[in-house]
């Protein structure tokens, strides 16, 4: 992970951040096959960052939770404009694109 990203981990969670404290000013969610946390966070924010760049002011945050059913990311971040619903679609878009749901789990080694 490039320098300047914040690594916080707790008892099946992890959370990757470009600032302190991690703000969700918008989010969307999911649930994916099982795998390497930092990994999958790792490769959504990647994802994210490309999908809102142009946004000023976006800071990503990714938070992955281990549960039964498989990995829950949370996507979003904070914003120094106003976040609308809007935002939320665009990272909803980026966390349901089945070419990159399969590309992030092959990367956090889940299903082969």
């Amino acid at each position: 992970m490039a320098k300047g990203w914040h690594i916080l981990r707790a008892e099946g969670q992890v959370t990757v951040a470009r600032h302190l404290p991690p703000r969700f000013d918008m989010s969307a969610s999911t649930v994916l096959a099982d795998g390497d946390g930092l990994r999958l966070a790792s490769q959504v924010r990647q994802d994210l960052w490309r999908a809102l760049q142009g946004l000023r002011g976006f800071s990503p945050v990714v938070e992955v939770t281990r549960k039964d059913d498989g990995m829950h990311v949370k996507a979003g971040g904070r914003t120094i404009t106003p976040a609308c619903s809007a935002m939320a679609d665009r990272i909803s878009a980026v966390l349901e694109n089945p070419a990159n749901r399969a590309r992030w789990v092959r990367c956090a080694g889940g299903l082969k």
